[in-house]
């Protein structure tokens, strides 16, 4: 144990409050985990913070909440033994050090008192077992006995027991390994690797709630195509998105080729990544080609087809998102929404005429300027004069959204004139007939043959209830 430049991360206020509250209760208490390689790595400002207690970490939660100035409501979890509290804008969490052991039927452990190593031995990776002390004797010293600065410099995930029983105890640590591996930037230790590939089935006694939540950070990484690559790599992606792993493969009949539809929706997953951090535009450019699989077929004539993969691709969204019991709510059907209208904005830039465009805007409303955010980062090609053509097409269809958009007002579209105007007008009550007039409208409208206007739309109405045989009231 030794004290050097470390003091630096625990000089703030809240660090000598708890040193304070471990003096008077007489516990030996230290930061662990994510706040200090976070701070070693210079990764920005802390929301969270772990505190271990040698000794009972709710008593040093209360003690350190009588210590603040204003007084910090306590959230106490005696089943884990563990109490949170808020200071400022960060987020503390007081646990006793304990020893743990598993079951293989389960991730949760059973668990007993220890002392500051049993604790460090817990610990999913050696990075996250960097403990820097709040004593008093030694405040500020690091604590590292698995070398974890050494694997931070070399950037390297490692666990700090056997590879093998540390993942087969608590299975999620293998997302997690990816997940930091991603989020980081690191590489996986090789025998660590070796043990994930191993111990793939047992990700299966996890919820999917669990893996999703890892998923979910995988995704909002900075290359999220590092994480999903070790999943494939390590058979953990096959065991809950085994429809991405089904676009693997390139398969040849008769000298004709298709792409690999998995990296290529990796390239895809980067792309859009370097442009927005929403999450489910990024789970929508994870998706938007698992249609593919189902639909590949081989004609002579024309080649490989994937004949309606868009439509196949939105449904199977929500079969995906069921089984992985993620939220069946607005930002699955937004996923839908941009699986199935993937391919419109390519076919619309090849002519950019002002119908198209306008169906569009009535199709994707406030989303079109996430569909073509996603439609751009779909372009993949390797050609630098057809990366170039396509982006300057895709400028043009952008630029024609926003002048018929200012035009015809048609995001969000409503019809200028309503059923009850219609049923007035004819003297009708609730029908087929009113449906369609209404329908009639909004395809004038979008086609371009009448204004987007209550007058226009208005003898349009009476125009087609004509067609269909109706007498004015």
């Amino acid at each position: 144990m030794q004290e050097n430049n470390y003091t630096k991360a625990v000089s703030a206020d809240i660090f000598s409050i708890i040193s304070q509250a471990s003096k008077e209760i007489n516990v030996k208490s230290y930061v662990i985990g994510g706040y200090v390689r976070d701070f070693i790595l210079k990764r920005g400002n802390a929301k969270d913070i772990d505190v271990v207690a040698v000794g009972s970490g709710i008593e040093l939660a209360k003690k350190v909440a009588s210590l603040l100035p204003n007084k910090p409501k306590i959230q106490v979890f005696k089943t884990y033994g563990t109490a949170m509290l808020r200071y400022k804008d960060i987020e503390l969490e007081f646990v006793g050090a304990r020893k743990e052991s598993y079951s293989e039927e389960t991730r949760n452990p059973e668990v007993s008192e220890g002392n500051l190593e049993d604790d460090q031995n817990r610990r999913d990776f050696t990075i996250n077992a960097l403990a820097i002390s709040l004593n008093k004797e030694d405040y500020g010293a690091l604590l590292d006995p698995f070398g974890g600065i050494e694997d931070l410099e070399k950037k390297i995930i490692k666990t700090p027991l056997d590879p093998d029983i540390t993942y087969s105890d608590d299975p999620l640590r293998m997302m997690r390994a990816i997940r930091f591996a991603s989020q980081l930037n690191f590489k996986i230790e090789k025998s660590s690797l070796e043990a994930i590939t191993k111990n793939a089935e047992r990700l299966d006694i996890i919820t999917r709630e669990r893996i999703v939540d890892e998923l979910n950070k995988i995704l909002a990484s900075p290359k999220p195509s590092v994480g999903f690559l070790l999943l494939e790599k390590t058979n953990l992606l096959e065991r809950f998105l085994p429809e991405l792993i089904a676009l693997k493969g390139v398969e040849e009949v008769e000298g004709q080729k298709h792409k690999d539809n998995f990296y290529h929706t990796l390239e895809v997953v980067d792309n859009i990544s370097k442009n927005t951090e929403d999450v489910w535009l990024r789970w929508a450019a994870l998706l938007h080609d698992i249609g593919k699989a189902p639909t590949k077929r081989f004609h002579k004539k024309i080649g490989w087809t994937f004949h309606s993969h868009e439509f196949v691709g939105a449904k199977m969204v929500y079969k995906l998102f069921k089984r992985l019991k993620m939220p069946l709510n607005n930002k699955m059907k937004f996923v839908q929404k941009m699986v199935l209208l993937s391919s419109r904005p390519i076919v619309l830039a090849s002519e950019v005429t002002d119908s198209a465009v306008r169906r569009l805007i009535f199709d994707a409303g406030d989303d079109v300027d996430s569909l073509m955010t996603l439609c751009e980062a779909d372009i993949t090609t390797k050609n630098p004069r057809k990366f170039q053509r396509y982006h300057k097409n895709f400028e043009l269809v952008r630029t024609k959204i926003k002048e018929v958009e200012e035009r015809d007002r048609v995001r969000n579209f409503q019809p200028p004139v309503t059923g009850e105007e219609i049923m007035k007008a004819f003297n009708l009550k609730p029908c087929r007939e009113i449906g369609q007039i209404k329908e009639a409208i909004k395809n004038a409208i979008l086609d371009g043959e009448i204004p987007n206007e209550h007058e226009a739309s208005y003898q349009f109405m009476l125009k087609k209830g004509k067609e269909l045989g109706l007498k004015l009231a």
